[in-house]
C-alpha cells in the first residue's frame, strides 16, 4: 500500500470503529472492539512514521495529507497513548458493568465517542490543508465534551459546558488567525486552493505580509492556547479532567492538550521564515509559557483533589514545552522529547488517579492513606508517576527538563530559566507534601483492594519502565527521530 492508502487507514479506522461500537451488543464487547481496534491503528501509525523517516515526507490526497517527521512524532506519541487508555479501559469500566453504571447504551455511545476523538485527532496530524487542521481541533471539542459527562452529574455537565463554551470561542480566534495568515499571502501569485496548505505557505515565507502574519499569529496563540490549557486561558481544563472519566483524562491530558499545540507548532517556522519576524513569534512563546507554569505551580499548592492536581500538572508540563519551543533550537529538542515524557506519565497518573478514586471512593488526597498498602500496584502508579511529575531523576522528566535549562543557558536566557526554576519548586514542594500523606501517612482502607490484572501490571510497568529507561539512555534511532521533527518545529526541513 502506498503513502496515500496508508494515510486513508489512519482515518478509516477509527471512523470504521466508531461506527461499529454503535451495532455491538455488550459492553464487553465495545471495550474490547477499543483494544482490537487500537492495535490495527498502531499498525497503521507504526508503519506511516518508519516511512517518513526512512523516506522523507509523505504527501498524499492532491496535497492536502502531509506527514513529515513533526506529525509522524505526534502520531506515535498518540498512539502510545491510546494503546495505553484503551487497554486501561477494560479494566477501569469492568468494575462499573459489574454494577450496572455503564450500560449498553452508555457503552455505545463511549465507543463511538472515543473512536471519533481519534479520527479527529488523527485528522489534524496528518493535515496539509490549516484549515482542515482547525476542523480537525474543532471537531475534538465536539467529540470530547461529551465523554466528559459520560456519567451525567451536575458537576459533569457544568465541566462539559465550560469546556464547550470557553474552547468554542479560543477555536474562533484560532479560525481568525487562520484566515488573516491566509490573507498574508495577498500579492503573491499562488492558487487559491494553495493559500492554507502549509508547505505553500512555509516555502513563501519571505514574501508573506509580515502584519498580517503577526496579527494572525497573536490569534493563534490565544486559540489554540486556549485548547490546550495555556494559562491563563485554562479555566476549563481543571473541571473538565476532574469530571470525565480516568481513561478519558488521560486522553485529554497524555494527548488533546499536545494535539492543540502542535497546530501552534505548524506556524512557528511559517513566522520565523518570514521576512524581518525571525524571533519575534519565541517572545510570545516564552511570555505564555512563563505564565502557565508559575500560575499553575500556585494553584498546585492549594489543590487536595488529586485528579485537579494532576490537571494543574498538565498546564505547568504544557507551559515547559511551549517555554521549550520559545527558546528555539536546542530547546525545541527538550520541548519534544518532553511532550513524549508528559503524555505517558500523566496517562499513568490518571490511570492510577481512577482506579484509586475507585478503591477510596474519593479522590480527595487527604483521604486516600496508605496507598500503598491500600492498593500496592495503583499505589506504585500514582506515587513513582507524581515523583516523576515534579521532576525527580532519574525520570526521563528530570532528563528533558534538564535539557532545557542547558538550552536556556545556551541561549542565555537567564529571565527564563529563573521562571522556570521558581515555578519547578513551587509544584515540586506543593506535590510532595500530598505524595508523602498518601504514601505513609493515615490508616490503609478498610476495604480491600479489586484483584488487578495482569494487563494493568504491565500497563504500569511498562510505563515507568518507560520513563526510567528513557531518563538513563537515549537510543540513537529515537535521538534522529527528535532531531528531525526539532527541525521541521525550528524552520528547517528533515
Amino acid at each position: 500500500m502506498d503513502a496515500t492508502g496508508w494515510l486513508w487507514a489512519l482515518l478509516a479506522i477509527p471512523v470504521l470503529g466508531a461506527g461499529l461500537s454503535l451495532g455491538l451488543r455488550s459492553p464487553r464487547a465495545v471495550l474490547g472492539l477499543l483494544g482490537l481496534g487500537v492495535l490495527a491503528t498502531a499498525g497503521a501509525a507504526l508503519v506511516s512514521a518508519l516511512g517518513v523517516f526512512r523516506d522523507g515526507p509523505w504527501l498524499a490526497a492532491g496535497g492536502w495529507f502531509h506527514l513529515d517527521a513533526l506529525s509522524a512524532y505526534h502520531l506515535l506519541v498518540m498512539t502510545v497513548v491510546y494503546l495505553l487508555s484503551s487497554f486501561y479501559a477494560w479494566g477501569y469500566f469492568e468494575l462499573e458493568i459489574r454494577e450496572g453504571r455503564f450500560p449498553l447504551p452508555l457503552a455505545r455511545r463511549f465507543g463511538a465517542l472515543w473512536w471519533g476523538a481519534q479520527a479527529a485527532m488523527t485528522l489534524t496530524l496528518i493535515s496539509n490543508n490549516l484549515g482542515i487542521m482547525w476542523v480537525g481541533i474543532e471537531a475534538t471539542t465536539l467529540m470530547t465534551a461529551f465523554l466528559i459527562c459520560i456519567h451525567v452529574t451536575p458537576a459533569s455537565l457544568e465541566a462539559m459546558w465550560k469546556y464547550l463554551l470557553i474552547c468554542s470561542v479560543g477555536v474562533a480566534f484560532a479560525f481568525l488567525g487562520t484566515l488573516l495568515v491566509a490573507a498574508s499571502s495577498r500579492g503573491i501569485p499562488l492558487p487559491s486552493a494553495d493559500v492554507l496548505l502549509w508547505t505553500t505557505l512555509r516555502d513563501a515565507a519571505p514574501r508573506l505580509d509580515p502584519t498580517l502574519l503577526k496579527a494572525g499569529f497573536l490569534f493563534l496563540l490565544v486559540g489554540y492556547g486556549t485548547k490546550a490549557g495555556l494559562a491563563p486561558m485554562h479555566s476549563w481544563l481543571p473541571d473538565a479532567h476532574s469530571q470525565a472519566p480516568a481513561p478519558v483524562s488521560a486522553i485529554f491530558s497524555g494527548f488533546l492538550l499536545n494535539a492543540a499545540l502542535y497546530c501552534l507548532m505548524r506556524y512557528v517556522p511559517v513566522l520565523e521564515g518570514g521576512a524581518g519576524l525571525g524571533g519575534w513569534c519565541q517572545r510570545y512563546l516564552l511570555l505564555l509559557g512563563g505564565v502557565s507554569i508559575l500560575v499553575a505551580a500556585v494553584f498546585i499548592l492549594f489543590q487536595y483533589d488529586l485528579k485537579r492536581l494532576l490537571a494543574y500538572s498538565s498546564v505547568e508540563h504544557l507551559g515547559i514545552i511551549v517555554l521549550g519551543l520559545g527558546l528555539g533550537g536546542a530547546g525545541v529538542f527538550a520541548a519534544l522529547f518532553h511532550t513524549l515524557n508528559h503524555s505517558v506519565c500523566k496517562s499513568l497518573a490518571f490511570f492510577s488517579a481512577g482506579r484509586l478514586g475507585q478503591i477510596y471512593g474519593t479522590q480527595d488526597m487527604s483521604r486516600m492513606a496508605r496507598v500503598l498498602r491500600g492498593s500496592p500496584l495503583w499505589g506504585l502508579g500514582v506515587v513513582v508517576g507524581l515523583l516523576a511529575l515534579i521532576g525527580v531523576a532519574p525520570f526521563s522528566i528530570f532528563l528533558s527538563e534538564l535539557l532545557l535549562m542547558k538550552a536556556a543557558v545556551d541561549a542565555r536566557a537567564y529571565g527564563v530559566l529563573a521562571v522556570f526554576l521558581a515555578g519547578s519548586c513551587i509544584a515540586f514542594v506543593g506535590a510532595l507534601r500530598h505524595i508523602i500523606g498518601m504514601a505513609w501517612g493515615g490508616e490503609a482502607p478498610r476495604a480491600s483492594a479489586p484483584k488487578e490484572r495482569v494487563l494493568d501490571a504491565a500497563i504500569v510497568v511498562g510505563a515507568l519502565a518507560c520513563l526510567l529507561v528513557l531518563g538513563l539512555w537515549m537510543p540513537d534511532g529515537f535521538r534522529e527521530i527528535l532531531t528531525r521533527a526539532a527541525r521541521v518545529a525550528g524552520g528547517g526541513r528533515p
